[in-house]
């Protein structure tokens, strides 16, 4: 392109000085502007203007944004990748893992099921066991896990007078003299347990109807001082029947 005019130049110069114009156009262009210094002072003047522009112009960030746009997209699948829903996927994915966490949890809760049948209807603790024997030793004395031996600083059990045990034996009397020799507990509330007979001359079936009925009697604790304590105790069971003669 060649003998371009002025006024096409100068119509042209915003495209040139953007360099948005073809290469054959620049290169022509520029050959007018060497050659024509009031077109020349025109492309100065609109690149003064675009320089002034720019200086006005805001200051852009000081920080590199080159690689702002990978930043937060790889932010934004962080973000989701570490989500409740995405986690919750992430669980099932492998069903396998899953069938093997049911199946364990069944299996906590079967032997956990069969455990506690098994403490429900296991016997109760026996008073010779382990277990008790631990707890008796480890009970204060005079407690009813421990009782305490009689001494002299202990005041004995009292038998009240109109109770079951008077009562019990004013209906055995009718049978002749009575005397049993018996091993017994006494709690703290009276109370008569592990009650055994150490001798015994008279009828079994007479004697067990005599213990059933003392062994549910309740009797005066013994008392260290003015607290009650359980004791341990041999217990003479006496009782006499006295008839007089008739004078003739």
């Amino acid at each position: 392109m060649t003998g371009l005019t002025c006024g096409v130049v100068r119509r042209r110069l915003p495209a040139f000085h953007d360099d948005e114009l073809e290469v054959r156009e620049q290169i022509a262009i520029q050959n007018h502007l060497d050659q024509c210094p009031p077109c020349l002072t025109e492309a100065r003047v609109l690149q003064s203007v675009g320089d002034a522009l720019r200086l006005a112009a805001a200051p852009g960030p000081a920080d590199d944004w080159t690689g702002l746009q990978p930043g937060v997209i790889s932010r934004m699948k962080a973000e989701a990748h570490e989500s409740w829903t995405a986690r919750a996927r992430r669980l099932f994915d492998d069903m396998h893992l899953v069938w093997i966490a049911f199946a364990s949890t069944a299996a906590t809760v079967v032997c956990g099921a069969i455990v506690l049948g098994m403490l429900h209807f296991a016997s109760p603790e026996r008073g010779d066991s382990l277990a008790a024997m631990i707890a008796a030793i480890g009970a204060p004395s005079g407690s009813d896990l421990n009782p305490a031996s009689l001494d002299g600083r202990i005041q004995v059990p009292t038998v009240p007078l109109d109770g079951v045990v008077s009562a019990s034996l004013e209906r055995s009397g009718s049978q002749g003299e009575l005397a049993l020799t018996l091993s017994a507990v006494v709690t703290r509330e009276g109370r008569i347990h592990g009650l055994e007979v150490l001798a015994n001359d008279r009828d079994r079936g007479h004697v067990s109807q005599l213990l059933d009925a003392i062994s549910r009697a309740q009797l005066e604790p013994a008392r260290y001082g003015a607290d009650p304590v359980a004791v341990n105790l041999v217990w003479l069971v006496e009782h006499m029947t006295v008839k007089g003669k008739q004078r003739g």
